[in-house]
């Protein structure tokens, strides 16, 4: 079978890196172009020397002309950057993973349309370790559905510009539709000042920014007399990475479609 051709935007970030290496280093893949800003100071350059590493893709701004020889786009950039990442991919059927959070309802609906036209995987964390916990989450819910406070704490470092973290904010959706309750209903977002009592339906968020945290992620069920906590800590970047390319191997020969890594990995 052949290689999948990756093109690779955001490129010369931490998470471009990354990617550059995991994609290098898999026998089933093959870097085709890596995209950066116009006026970035890495246009031009070996884009495998972002990592230590030649690779013969030069840096280049022409995402179109590197989504012609491209069979997926990965793409961990923003939420605006992401969907004309989507548009171009669009025009030249190219399918797309998407690590991108802090999107919106109505641009999840273009993306949802885009679905239709070629394949998509779309989920708040590629980590093969954190989509097991969202599904250790749903089973603990199930079981601790009565006399459990839940909170979910979460941290990143001070880069990162959406918060909650969507993974965060995945695992209180999780959660609440096993408890049968709405999260736009009954979660919390911090807390300051005379709150008064918590109320037993609460699903309450607590974030933490500062340093180089890659992403840890606890759910907490406190009970009377005990408490059980889901913890997923990232110690690299790369575990996005190969999640990334997992799904990519999920999405061939596949025309089109919505995804997620719950799909990818068979966990429903």
């Amino acid at each position: 079978m052949s290689k999948i051709r990756f093109a690779l935007v955001g490129s010369a970030g931490r998470m471009g890196r990354t990617l550059i290496e995991a994609v290098l280093a898999a026998e089933d893949a093959e870097l085709v172009a890596a995209i950066e800003q116009p006026g970035s100071p890495y246009l031009g350059k070996d884009a495998g020397e972002l990592i230590g590493s030649p690779c013969g893709v030069l840096v280049s701004s022409d995402l179109d002309a590197g989504l012609a020889k491209a069979d997926c786009l990965i793409d961990f950039t923003r939420p605006e950057g992401t969907l004309v990442h989507l548009a171009a991919c669009r025009k030249h059927k190219v399918g797309l993973v998407i690590g991108t959070t802090g999107f919106n309802a109505e641009q999840k609906k273009t993306i949802e349309a885009a679905a239709k036209e070629i394949p998509i995987v779309f989920a708040p964390n590629m980590a093969v370790g954190v989509n097991a916990v969202f599904k250790l989450l749903e089973m603990a819910a199930r079981i601790l559905n009565e006399g459990y406070d839940v909170e979910v704490i979460e941290a990143h470092h001070h880069h990162k510009v959406d918060a909650p973290s969507g993974t965060a904010i995945r695992m209180g959706e999780i959660v609440a539709s096993a408890l049968g309750r709405d999260l736009e209903e009954c979660a919390v977002y911090g807390r300051e000042g005379h709150t008064g009592p918590r109320p037993a339906t609460q699903i309450g968020f607590s974030t933490i920014r500062g340093g180089d945290i890659v992403g840890d992620h606890t759910v907490l069920f406190a009970g009377v007399g005990e408490r059980i906590e889901i913890t997923h800590k990232s110690a690299s970047r790369m575990s996005y990475a190969l999640g990334s390319l997992k799904a990519a191997r999920f999405m061939r020969g596949k025309a089109s479609g919505l995804f997620d890594m719950q799909d990818v990995l068979a966990l429903r």
